[in-house]
């Protein structure tokens, strides 16, 4: 168990937090939810320590075992892979250091021999003995192969070390685990597998996401973030919207019932305080005005996007041919013979862990490369619009935000523009910051910002999720779904891609297609299509 009593942050004269009680018990799983800066990654740094409150402490039953997922992807980029992993049960990597220590000396006293024993004992006890082995089912479970396993962590993909991070937070059973964002950068099968994991995880977890399907599969109970306090939910993140809206329109019909009996109170008044024989009725339902009080409705400190992708011209029957398409890239084959159709109602999502294939085909289709092999065509009605994972280029300028957007505006009109940074959520004074020190998630905005005032019929997202809150993630959500056109998309985000996509493809490791005409549960579900990409997977694994 773990607990937060009395805390309040403040940082300058601002409270973060103020006078939170809430207890975190074991056996459950606390989804941590809150708009942009509300506090998430502050309050599990304050449940884990590495942040002091201005007030108020936190208790941990005594002698339970806390585990955080690091952040800092480079603080072990001397270690070996599997040593990072254990290294997340400090005490028995601690004791594994000590014994090597002992054993390597040559000069091996009896003081040595008796503290090799105790060590030994203690080493027994936690299991020791199956750590190396338990951090490599965990590594090969969020898919880091066997090979890498004695790799330094220096010479690993970013996507590598988050892995990694992700297996030593969970390694050695602890107590209380605290995850935030551990879905970041995962594929949808690495998802999958923390998905079964943390359903089976007996203890403690707290979990910040922005990815509601994994907190609906994973969470018991949801704890909201607003205005400084938190409120605690029975239930994953669905249960929590349904009973937050709930809420909010109960309260709001209560009160209408309230201000009907105060106007009903309030004319009784006017028209009968000066009435003698009434004037004992007047006063008492002056009285019973002065008992009744509104329910105060403080607005949520979340904040809603409207995205709404509007075409300027209807899309043809036919939208894009690809024939023979082959790339190789840095001598490994990436995209093989790939030949596909897209109709005027198709809407593709892209999965499976072959991240780099994904990003390429997506840019040969928007000509900023050139396949080693093949062709593809565009249909002549068809215009597109195209969201890159990496958009370091689109920002490497020094233009305001309203500048920017008007770039690729047809009409130039300042207030047209900043009506669609309006629906961004980028307010009149937003619109003059330049745009090379937006974070990420106002970069992304601005994407889609472009991406709706330019009107295309078709629509290219390649990870269009990243660095979005769940506010701004829904609203995307929601305008794929509405889109008229014809999407091409790859994304991590499971909802995404379930509740947009009736066509879904997958490139495996060796580069061919597996398209389908479903969706995503229904492929994933497919026995026909596992025992289809298991045996790709096993021939790409025998050739190398």
């Amino acid at each position: 168990m773990i607990a937060a009593n009395n805390v309040t942050l403040r940082i300058g004269k601002k409270a973060l937090f103020e006078d939170v009680n809430i207890k975190f018990t074991e056996g459950n799983c606390y989804g941590l939810i809150g708009a942009n800066g509300a506090g998430k990654s502050t309050f599990l740094k304050i449940l884990s320590g590495q942040l002091e409150t201005t007030s108020g402490d936190i208790t941990i039953t005594p002698g339970q075992r806390l585990s955080f997922l690091q952040q800092d992807h480079f603080k072990y980029d001397a270690y070996p892979v599997l040593d990072t992993v254990i290294m997340g049960n400090k005490r028995l990597y601690e004791i594994m250091k000590e014994k090597e220590a002992i054993y390597a000396k040559e000069d091996f006293s009896d003081e040595d021999g008796i503290r090799a024993s105790e060590l030994e004992g203690e080493f027994a006890e936690m299991n020791g003995w199956e750590a190396e082995s338990d951090a490599a089912q965990l590594l090969n479970g969020l898919g880091i192969e066997t090979e890498i396993h004695y790799a330094i962590m220096g010479d690993l993909t970013g996507s590598q070390k988050v892995k990694v991070l992700l297996a030593q937070a969970l390694f050695g059973n602890p107590d209380i685990l605290l995850l935030d964002e551990p879905t970041n950068h995962l594929d949808l099968n690495a998802i999958e597998w923390l998905e079964e994991f943390l359903i089976n995880f007996e203890n403690t977890v707290i979990v910040v996401s922005h990815d509601r399907y994994f907190l609906n599969k994973v969470c018991t109970h949801t704890a909201d973030i607003d205005y400084g306090k938190i409120q605690l939910y029975a239930g994953n993140y669905d249960f929590w919207y349904e009973s937050s809206q709930l809420l909010i329109k109960q309260m709001k019909e209560a009160n209408r019932k309230k201000e009907e009996k105060i106007k009903e109170l309030q004319e009784f008044i006017s028209r009968f305080s000066a009435n003698a024989s009434k004037s004992k009725q007047a006063t008492s339902r002056k009285r019973a005005l002065e008992k009744i009080q509104l329910d105060e409705m403080r607005p949520s400190s979340r904040k809603y996007p409207y995205i709404d992708f509007r075409p300027n011209r209807e899309i043809g029957n036919e939208v894009l041919m690809v024939e023979g398409l082959s790339k190789t890239v840095d001598g490994v084959k990436v995209l093989d013979n790939l030949t596909f159709t897209l109709g005027r109602e198709d809407k593709v999502a892209f999965v499976g862990g072959n991240e780099q294939a994904k990003t390429v085909l997506f840019k040969i289709l928007m000509g900023e490369m050139e396949p080693d092999e093949g062709t593809y065509k565009w249909g002549v009605t068809t215009s597109q619009s195209y969201f890159p994972k990496d958009n370091t280029l689109e920002f490497d300028n020094d233009l305001t935000i309203a500048d920017w957007l008007t770039q690729y505006s047809e009409i130039k009109d300042a207030t047209y523009v900043r009506g669609f940074l309006g629906r961004m959520l980028f307010p009149g004074e937003d619109g003059v910051k330049k745009v090379r020190i937006l974070s990420g998630g106002e970069k992304v905005r601005c994407l889609l910002s472009k991406m709706m005032i330019s009107g295309a019929n078709v629509l290219l997202f390649d990870e269009p999720t990243n660095h979005l809150d769940m506010e701004s993630i829904t609203a995307l959500n929601n305008g794929m779904i509405k889109f008229p056109g014809v999407i091409l998309f790859a994304s991590h985000d499971h909802q995404i891609v379930q509740t947009t996509a009736n066509r879904i493809m997958e490139i495996m490791p060796n580069g061919i297609l597996i398209d389908k005409i479903t969706t995503y549960d229904e492929y994933l579900e497919s026995d026909e299509m596992a025992k289809k990409r298991q045996s790709v997977y096993t021939m790409t694994e025998e050739d190398n």
